[in-house]
């Protein structure tokens, strides 16, 4: 469907997209210009948040100059610690006043506004459908060889087949730890928001258990190239995505993670913490305010 037309069921509703960063000064504007130069003057879009969180490099100076308001992460809000992707949302979505928003990565490959474009196309073609997730095909490069189907290995190896056993409703979903997503206003106010990589499984668990299967979409953008990771690092991701559905499960699971490398003919031994910060649901605060 052309942007004219989804202009034209949008009415009065208003979107704001918003990209949390963290030193993505090689990408940032890329991921923004678009969006400004395509979809603002088109009216399908009407700002463009870039939520910088303490970038030591030109993250906020470059996506100024690219035509997106730059807020700038604090420590804390309301007495709640602001850390990571889960904090920068939590608390960028109390920052503005729009009906739909539209949340996009900093640092992800090809940026182009088609993938605004196509999460909002549910959400302005269905009333009932609340909530958006990306679909895509997440190629790896290994050696300079692209790699097809060879990347998200914590989707693979572990968020897939929790979503299979746990929630089997979930398992259609193609990226389920995809961190760009679109959704109303007032279902993302009723949802915790978790830091850390535990995010994106525990916000589409939450969204199921408050709106049903019906209320969720997923929208094809094609294809999306992140950086490569490590094993180790993968493997604290991984822990942290099955703390967080532990948690979703009523289960507080391990509180640390334990890796191994190896050193001078031993072992190092690295521990990682893996105790949640879980931001409460925007629509307490204004209730708590209110009282």
């Amino acid at each position: 469907m052309p942007v004219p037309d989804l202009v034209a069921l949008k009415g009065d509703q208003t979107v704001s997209v918003l990209i949390p960063a963290l030193d993505e000064a090689a990408t940032v504007a890329g991921v923004v210009g678009p969006l400004v130069e395509e979809l603002v003057p088109a009216g399908l879009v009407d700002e463009v948040v870039v939520v910088d969180g303490g970038s030591r490099d030109r993250t906020a100076a470059l996506a100024a100059e690219a035509g997106a308001r730059v807020l700038h992460l604090p420590e804390s809000c309301q007495g709640h610690p602001l850390r990571g992707k889960g904090g920068a949302l939590w608390w960028a979505q109390q920052q503005v006043t729009s009906d739909l928003l539209v949340f996009l990565d900093a640092d992800v490959l090809p940026s182009r506004a088609a993938t605004a474009t196509a999460l909002l196309r549910p959400l302005l073609l269905e009333p009932s459908v609340r909530f958006v997730k990306a679909a895509f095909d997440r190629p790896l490069t290994v050696d300079g060889v692209l790699q097809h189907g060879s990347g998200g290995r914590v989707t693979e190896m572990l968020a897939r087949p929790l979503l299979n056993a746990w929630w089997p409703q979930l398992a259609g979903f193609v990226q389920p730890l995809s961190g760009e997503l679109a959704a109303r206003r007032e279902l993302l106010a009723r949802l915790p928001f978790a830091t850390g990589y535990g995010l994106e499984i525990a916000m589409l668990v939450d969204a199921l258990h408050t709106v049903g299967l019906d209320g969720l979409a997923q929208a094809d953008i094609g294809e999306r190239h992140h950086r490569h990771h490590s094993d180790a690092a993968l493997g604290r991701m991984a822990a942290q995505v099955l703390a967080a559905a532990l948690d979703r499960r009523g289960d507080p699971g391990a509180q640390r993670f334990v890796q191994f490398s190896r050193t001078e003919g031993s072992f190092e031994v690295a521990t990682t913490n893996l105790e949640m910060v879980v931001l409460p649901p925007v629509a307490t605060l204004a209730r708590e305010q209110a009282s």
